[in-house]
């Protein structure tokens, strides 16, 4: 956790996860939270818009991929690195003038791709993620990070329309409001041909009221979570809903001729359905972990390694399907936001195996068939995820004691 100050600003700033809090101190002396929040809304771009959205693209994925060039070019012949700062005077310097349709992009577009290939540069290092790849133009998902400064980004609610650089006043769904100021705004398209604008906003966030209940979670493939107050939480097998959908529209594309017409519009309803899928799976996990971190202080649950278990190709599209990572991730980020505690349990804790009564360990249960049992010792009877999740908890509240 990283701290920073400056004259009567705190910024206490999570590693772990991308959320920022700020502490900014008001006129009568308190400390106020403030938060960073996306808030992303649909866009409806013109011809000339999409015209030019479409170029800041294919100008910011050229940069990225100069840049990366450049860097890469220059460790190999000289053994030096290179920073970002030289990675961006390069582009100013020599990759405008050689290149003049560069200066018709948003510079901050440009130099936030940049940043970007920095990032992705300093993670293979740090973080012993894959080397940067060059990016196609062929990607489904697009997009660019343009800068707030001077008021060139703007939403009016009233006239249902956001200012951008370069786009001027571009029409949008505005669904929700906010208050607090702008601080970039990053526009995207994804796969299914649709515009979204997330504007990322510095506001002012109250944490929910304390309580003094805590909770354990065990994730699971038939249930989504099964908590220690023996609450279940269905998994809505969303994929299987749509999966005879998507193979026939899979099937049909299979008899299209490469990049015909008929290629894209089946492959335009492909991603629709994808979409829709998503939208329902992120609706209800956000539902869920609301409901989670309302109710307790402490919630714990365990650190699955889910890259490692979808190796397991039986279980691979089931486990993709429930998404704990998902849920996980938003459990963590909102317990941050609101002062909860949220924590992982080791991966090889034995939370089926054990009692929660006496703690006596059963090997019978490792078989997963067993749903419940009594234990031997005390003769408490279980049932095998309630049991599980008690275990969870308890194991967490003893970490933090």
């Amino acid at each position: 956790m990283l701290y920073l100050r400056y004259g009567n600003v705190e910024i206490k700033k999570q590693t772990q996860i991308d959320v920022e809090k700020i502490y900014r101190k008001s006129r009568v002396g308190r400390w106020r939270q403030w938060v960073l929040k996306a808030y992303k809304y649909r866009i409806y771009p013109n011809s000339e818009q999409r015209i030019q959205i479409a170029k800041t693209f294919g100008c910011c994925r050229f940069v990225y991929n100069q840049t990366l060039a450049y860097r890469k070019e220059i460790y190999e012949k000289e053994k030096k690195s290179v920073s970002k700062t030289d990675c961006n005077n390069y582009c100013n310097r020599e990759l405008k003038k050689d290149y003049e349709w560069l200066k018709e992009i948003d510079k901050f577009a440009l130099t936030n791709a940049i940043y970007n290939m920095d990032t992705a540069h300093q993670k293979f290092f740090k973080e012993h993620a894959g080397y940067p790849k060059f990016k196609s133009k062929h990607d489904n998902h697009k997009s660019y990070t343009t800068n707030f400064t001077n008021g060139n980004i703007a939403v009016d609610f009233e006239t249902g329309k956001i200012k951008l650089p370069k786009l001027k006043a571009v029409k949008a769904r505005l669904h929700r409001e906010y208050s607090g100021q702008i601080k970039s705004a990053t526009v995207s398209q994804v796969s299914s041909g649709k515009y979204y604008v997330s504007i990322l906003v510095e506001t002012e966030h109250k944490e929910l009221a304390h309580t003094n209940h805590n909770i354990g979670i065990d994730l699971g493939i038939k249930d989504l979570c099964i908590t220690s107050d023996g609450k279940v939480y269905e998994n809505l097998k969303i994929i299987k809903k749509y999966e005879k959908q998507l193979v026939k529209l899979q099937r049909q594309l299979s008899h299209k001729g490469k990049r015909s017409k008929n290629y894209y519009k089946t492959k335009k309803k492909i991603a629709l359905c994808h979409e829709k899928i998503r939208n329902i799976r992120k609706d209800y996990l956000h539902k869920v972990s609301h409901e989670i971190i309302s109710e307790n202080q402490v919630i714990v649950s365990e650190n699955l390694q889910i890259k490692n278990m979808v190796k397991n190709h039986h279980l691979a599209k089931a486990i993709s399907d429930v998404s704990w990572y998902e849920l996980t991730r938003q459990l963590e980020y909102k317990a941050k936001w609101n002062g909860r505690k949220y924590i992982k349990i080791d991966t090889f804790y034995a939370s089926s195996q054990l009692c929660s009564v006496c703690g006596y360990q059963n090997p019978d249960t490792k078989d997963l068939s067993v749903r419940t049992w009594i234990c031997p010792k005390c003769g408490a009877e279980h049932d095998r995820d309630i049991n599980a999740a008690e275990n969870i908890l308890t194991e967490g509240l003893r970490q933090i004691a």
